[in-house]
């Protein structure tokens, strides 16, 4: 613990209206249970007792404070093995560090500030889906996000490197490439013909493996066959070399009629694709293209414009072509036909419902102006109106008003002003705590109506159901679990040459499909700990011993009679919590302390070596137990190694064993609170009783960590607590989790930038 030592914390310090005589009640109680690991010279557990000028540095000391106030409500200290303070002296050091050095004013609580936040890659994807209707995942090109407290969608470290505009930049265009039809589109039967294969009457070479060099005037020709009559589309693909005051002219010709000339802009660098629509009936055909405007000036001064010739890549004959109906995502955009004349009014209709849910928020006029001067350049290009108003809409793509999750607030600076957030700003929220994507039309109409506020328990159990609620399991469950990790562990295959690729993909769909069925049929949380069932298909199964599988199907299976209960026995988590040639209780242990109890130790003295670079003999516990004869190792490992030992049985990739090699298997452990059990089945059930507040708390800051997209203030302990406490009310139903956090203040509302100075009595 962290304390004034040599000062005394008086009414005065901490406080003109202070219950608390700090000499009287407090420092004797940490003197006799704390000043002999964690004072002066001694440090235990990274922690050091003394060392604070005055209470404003005390104060502003959260994360060692926070680690005290878990230690010592979870019992962890002081350990087991030493003296012990009564329950009444114990309550009075906790009733000082929540009332006295924490007070925070639950009647007027501090929802905190959430940074301004850009989408991340997983919720871009999903917006685009969900805003054009596109099968297309443009931000898996995008850089990695960067994660903070366990998670890749905290604001603070969601930057925005140089690289990523131009991403975002290329992604618009290709989006509405994919969305929008410029012109209507026909399909029909393609025969290429390669320029090297054709026929040539003309000076000229194969220039580059590819292309066909037409050096003088003459052409190059194919004999085709048409079978059926119709519309047929004629591409060559072509590019010149420039000299004179034209551009190089490639003639397309049908039975030796001239039927089109095109001017060659392109060069090599970027060949130009010439396009000519037929009608033709059933017959045999010379098509050819020729080259008809030679020239060649010997004079000029620059090689580059003295020789113009024309250079061919393939031909084809496309058809006979049917009108393609148009895809669903152009349909959603340019829903009414529109009629001439009312170009503009249509183009403004478009952008406004577009721009509606893009920026999840309704519109101004002037912003709606400007995307129209986008239009009016398209139009002012040659542009079709389809063409016009995306270039409008790749702006839209690119605005920070799509790209960010901001919040309207009426004094951004002031953090003493607190207020609710605006019913879309709730709606976005909700949308992308649930699905990671933007708000339906549904959140929207509410909010619109400013209903969502009051239907906010409704909305939850629709959204929940949802199958886009799929993302909790793929960007919360993934993260707070960490199962995702089991897609880049290695385990050395001389020592698990049974682990492959089809292993790894269902060791990942247990753990998806256990977290999804807890949350579609509102299972308890404490399922996470205790269920006697999982999900498993043929090879699974047979990795588990669990008889009467067959087939690939994942199928919902009893563990009652088994070893294995809950999610520390599913293979993903005891394969990420292993080295790749053994187990790792330390990992196993700290683990649990940081994913399931909230309660991580310090992190390990940089100058202690790992197990496996000292010599040491024996079992696997024992030569733990000699590595944590090093005095800065013992407090950290006490609280740890036997966690992982109660899940020894289990060996680096998730089987069951009995020996370690010839080391018969000691599973048995105890807490530093005192706590004993024998094996994964005892300790997930001291996990879910003795521990079981410590996990609903773990729980309920994960998920809420997740939901705001920031990490949790000692000011956020009144929701937390709050949550916890109707969890619990609440049978430890999964969707009671959601609607608590989704009704808490800290999701609710909002205040401005600034530390708001802590309550005192």
């Amino acid at each position: 613990m962290a304390v004034l030592l040599g000062g005394a914390l008086t009414s005065t310090a901490a406080g003109a209206a202070s219950t608390t005589d700090f000499d009287k009640e407090i420092k004797p109680i940490l003197q006799t249970f704390c000043y002999d690991c964690h004072a002066g010279t001694k440090k235990k557990g990274g922690v050091k007792l003394d060392g604070y000028a005055d209470v404003a540095a005390l104060l502003k000391d959260h994360e060692t404070w926070e680690s005290v106030l878990r230690a010592v409500r979870s019992g962890e200290m002081p350990p087991d093995d030493e003296k012990q303070p009564t329950a009444d002296e114990r309550d009075k050091l906790l009733n000082w560090l929540e009332g006295e050095l924490f007070k925070v004013d639950c009647e007027n609580p501090d929802p905190g500030r959430v940074t301004i936040r850009r989408l991340n890659r997983t919720e871009y994807n999903n917006t685009i889906r969900d805003l054009v209707g596109v099968n297309f995942r443009p931000a898996d090109d995008f850089p990695a996000d960067d994660t903070g407290y366990g998670f890749d969608n905290i604001g603070d470290v969601l930057s925005m490197p140089p690289v990523l505009i131009e991403k975002y930049m290329r992604a618009a265009e290709k989006v509405l490439d994919e969305a929008i039809w410029t012109e209507p589109r026909h399909s029909g039967t393609t025969n290429r013909i390669e320029a090297e294969k054709m026929e040539v009457a003309a000076e000229g070479k194969v220039y580059n493996k590819l292309y066909r060099s037409l050096e003088r005037e003459g052409q190059l020709f194919t004999h085709i066959k048409i079978t059926e009559p119709g519309e047929y589309l004629i591409v060559t693909r072509a590019f010149g070399s420039r000299a004179g005051d034209e551009l190089p002219k490639l003639e397309l010709r049908l039975a030796d009629a001239a039927v089109k000339v095109f001017d060659v802009e392109a060069t090599e660098s970027a060949p130009q694709v010439l396009t000519h629509k037929l009608t033709m009936k059933p017959g045999d055909y010379k098509l050819a293209t020729a080259y008809i405007n030679n020239f060649r000036d010997e004079k000029a001064s620059n090689n580059n414009y003295r020789d113009r010739n024309l250079y061919v890549d393939y031909v084809e004959v496309i058809g006979p072509l049917r009108l393609m109906p148009y895809p669903e995502s152009h349909k959603r955009i340019f829903a009414e036909q529109v009629k001439a004349g009312r170009e503009d009014k249509a183009a403004r209709k478009i952008l406004e419902s577009f721009s509606y849910r893009a920026f999840r928020r309704p519109v101004k006029a002037d912003e709606i102006d400007r995307l129209m001067k986008l239009v009016k350049f398209g139009q002012e290009q040659g542009e079709t109106f389809e063409g016009s108003v995306k270039l409008a809409l790749q702006a839209v793509l690119v605005s920070p008003h799509f790209l960010f999750r901001g919040e309207i607030q009426p004094e951004p600076d002031n953090p003493a002003l607190v207020h609710p957030i605006n019913e879309f700003a709730l709606a976005s929220r909700l949308s992308y705590f649930l699905w990671s994507s933007m708000p339906d039309e549904e959140l929207l109409r509410q909010a619109e109506r400013k209903t969502l506020r009051k239907n906010l328990d409704n909305q939850v159990r629709r959204m929940l159901a949802d199958p886009k609620s799929r993302a909790l399991v793929d960007n919360f469950a993934s993260q707070w679990l960490q199962f995702r990790r089991v897609q880049d562990m290695a385990p050395d295959f001389e020592k698990f040459p049974d682990f492959d690729e089809e292993l790894r993909a269902a060791m990942l769909k247990e753990t998806e499909l256990f977290f999804e069925h807890i949350m579609r049929e509102d299972r308890s949380v404490l399922d996470f700990l205790t269920a006697d069932y999982t999900f498993v298909n043929q090879r699974l199964a047979a990795h588990y011993d669990l008889k009467g599988v067959q087939g690939n199907e994942f199928r919902k299976v009893s563990l009652k009679g088994t070893r294995r209960s809950g999610i520390l026995t599913h293979a993903s988590v005891l394969t990420i919590t292993s080295n790749p040639t053994r187990t790792s209780p330390v990992k196993r242990g700290l683990y649990v302390l940081e994913n399931l109890l909230h309660t991580p130790p310090p992190p390990a003295p940089p100058d202690v070596p790992e197990l496996g670079e000292v010599k040491l003999v024996g079992s696997l516990r024992e030569r733990m137990v000699q590595h944590r004869d090093n005095a800065l190792c013992a407090s950290c490992h006490a609280r740890m190694d036997p966690i992982g030992f109660g899940l020894e049985n289990f060996d680096a990739i998730g089987r069951w064993r009995n020996v370690d090699e010839k080391f018969p298997i000691d599973a048995s452990g105890v807490l530093v609170s005192g706590e004993k059990f024998e094996g994964a089945d005892q300790l997930n059930q001291v996990l879910s009783t003795s521990k079981r507040e410590d996990f609903v708390r773990c729980i309920t800051e994960k998920m809420l960590t997740y939901a705001l997209g920031r990490g949790l203030e000692y000011y956020d302990k009144c929701a937390v607590d709050k949550v916890a406490e109707q969890l619990g009310k609440g049978d430890y139903k999964f969707s009671k989790l959601v609607t608590e956090i989704v009704r808490s203040v800290p999701f609710q509302q909002r205040r401005g930038e600034g530390e708001r100075r802590i309550a005192q009595n």
